[in-house]
């Protein structure tokens, strides 16, 4: 079954490169089409757009790793980001991920058992004037203590 699979994403890969072509400014396209439908870019597909391109594999994980928005492993339905800037620290960032850690049972960068929730830091929302600051797959939150943000969690738990 592992050989169908791998068959249909080296098909569907080879239609991509087909589509957006060989050329290196069509990687990213490509990669993002991949998650797009799996969820996350495989060690497998990888290595597979980097054969249809004629490029390096490493170029290809390059691109993976740099991107925080294209993963190399699969994720949570729902992925909470917790900004962890300095402004967002002095607004009390640490209680709200205390709080959002227990709410969870996870710690951050891992992902609920159920699959559901990823729990993720980031850089910068570009919220520095209302932190702390959570961002839940595209959805701000501004302003949180640990009790926001756990009735959030709990709404998408």
């Amino acid at each position: 079954m592992l050989v169908l699979e791998k068959n249909a994403l080296s098909e569907e890969i080879e239609n991509l490169v087909g589509e957006f072509g060989k050329d290196r400014s069509a990687l990213l396209q490509i990669l993002q089409a991949i998650q797009g439908k799996h969820k996350y870019i495989s060690d497998f597909a990888q290595q597979e757009v980097a054969r249809m391109m004629d490029i390096h594999p490493v170029e290809v994980n390059s691109i993976v790793s740099f991107y925080a928005f294209l993963y190399s492993e699969p994720k949570g339905r729902y992925i909470v980001r917790l900004c962890q800037t300095i402004s967002c620290d002095m607004s009390g960032k640490e209680e709200v991920a205390e709080a959002v850690q227990r709410e969870l049972g996870i710690s951050f960068g891992q992902t609920t058992k159920d699959k559901r929730i990823t729990l993720e830091f980031t850089n910068c929302l570009g919220m520095c004037d209302q932190g702390p600051a959570m961002l839940v797959n595209e959805k701000v939150y501004t302003k949180l203590d640990p009790e926001t943000a756990v009735n959030i969690l709990s709404e998408i738990k």
